[in-house]
């Protein structure tokens, strides 16, 4: 079967994760969650290793595919997954982690609007509100010194979408002030302590795309102009010359690249700001899904894997070896680009 369309590579796309990697949380009925390893190892299984946030960009890609090809039976997922991320948390939403608690509130927040979940995100807004320290800006982890792009940019966006748009401009104004380099991009965040702020300066994708979603809710009146910033910066240092956004490995890394390119979707498709800006963002989604398709190996099953990096064959995933293809994360981010890319075409 010939796939060629945006809208068919993400549709296979999702019944690939779906089919290979989600099961039922400890054999429990009306329960699902994401393994998050194939071929699976069995502490993965066995739900004793879940990643609390990949689970939360999961969600979010089932919400990128309802939107794309409504179906009733994502709305059933959707509550068994709701209810197995609870339960394999300790009945409750909160964490000690700001970045990982924003990442599900904001696929919760979207869940309610596109699923028709009933889910109060409201246990996580309070305590990323509460968190909010004198500069404007959450922490990294409870109890952390660590103020970060990862953890605030998400934040910035859950904060708009329910409401609170000052404390969201915030971020966003304290980012700019703080983590911008020279080079435009976005920086990982600042260390504080008695003796001062020290600057973590490594750059990772997904903070741009972050600050870029961000942005675009609050669009404060300097956001038109960061936002062009950001995007053109990006595809100067984050991409390759065919506009191929660069990926950052397995693990937590393999979803960076994928956030990234669904934020610049948002970008393609909502901002007002510049035609440019918007033709730039469209041209790297595109880029990359295309070479991310061309380069996806063939599984046992005959089926694509996709890699870390997008501009290189993947690896064949295998039991008996680990790849970065093994990753949950590194298949959910080609996913979301998959989505990302059918969605500009729509």
């Amino acid at each position: 079967m010939q796939i060629s369309s945006p809208a068919e590579r993400a549709a296979l796309a999702e019944r690939i994760v779906c089919a290979r990697s989600i099961r039922r949380l400890w054999a429990l009925p009306g329960t699902r969650l994401g393994m998050v390893s194939h071929p699976v190892r069995l502490s993965h299984r066995l739900f004793l290793a879940w990643q609390y946030w990949w689970q939360a960009h999961l969600f979010d890609c089932i919400i990128d595919a309802q939107i794309r090809h409504p179906e009733e039976n994502r709305a059933r997922l959707a509550r068994k997954m709701v209810r197995a991320s609870v339960i394999r948390n300790g009945f409750k939403r909160t964490n000690s982690y700001y970045d990982d608690m924003a990442w599900w509130g904001l696929a919760l927040q979207r869940g309610n609007d596109v699923l028709g979940t009933s889910v109060s995100v409201d246990s996580i807004i309070r305590a990323c509100r509460g968190a909010i320290r004198p500069e404007g800006v959450v922490p990294w982890r409870i109890g952390d010194d660590f103020l970060n792009a990862p953890a605030n940019g998400p934040v910035a966006i859950m904060l708009a979408r329910a409401g609170y748009r000052d404390e969201a401009m915030r971020i966003t104004d304290w980012i700019a002030e703080n983590l911008m380099l020279g080079s435009g991009l976005v920086a990982d965040g600042v260390v504080t302590s008695q003796e001062g702020a020290r600057l973590d300066a490594t750059v990772y994708t997904y903070c741009q795309g972050i600050v870029l979603g961000a942005e675009l809710e609050v669009m404060g009146p300097d956001s038109p102009r960061r936002i062009a910033d950001l995007v053109s910066a990006t595809w100067r240092h984050l991409s390759d010359s065919d506009g191929v956004l660069t990926g950052q490995g397995g693990g937590d890394g393999g979803l960076f690249a994928g956030i990234l390119a669904r934020y610049l979707t948002l970008v393609a498709n909502r901002f007002e700001g510049g035609d440019d800006t918007r033709q730039l963002a469209a041209h790297m989604v595109r880029s990359s899904a295309d070479a991310a398709w061309r380069n996806a190996a063939k599984d046992a099953d005959g089926l694509p894997s996709f890699g870390p990096e997008w501009n290189q064959p993947a690896q064949k995933p295998a039991r008996r070896q680990w790849t970065t293809e093994r990753d949950l994360s590194v298949q959910l981010s080609g996913w979301m680009l998959m989505e990302a890319a059918a969605a500009l075409t729509a």
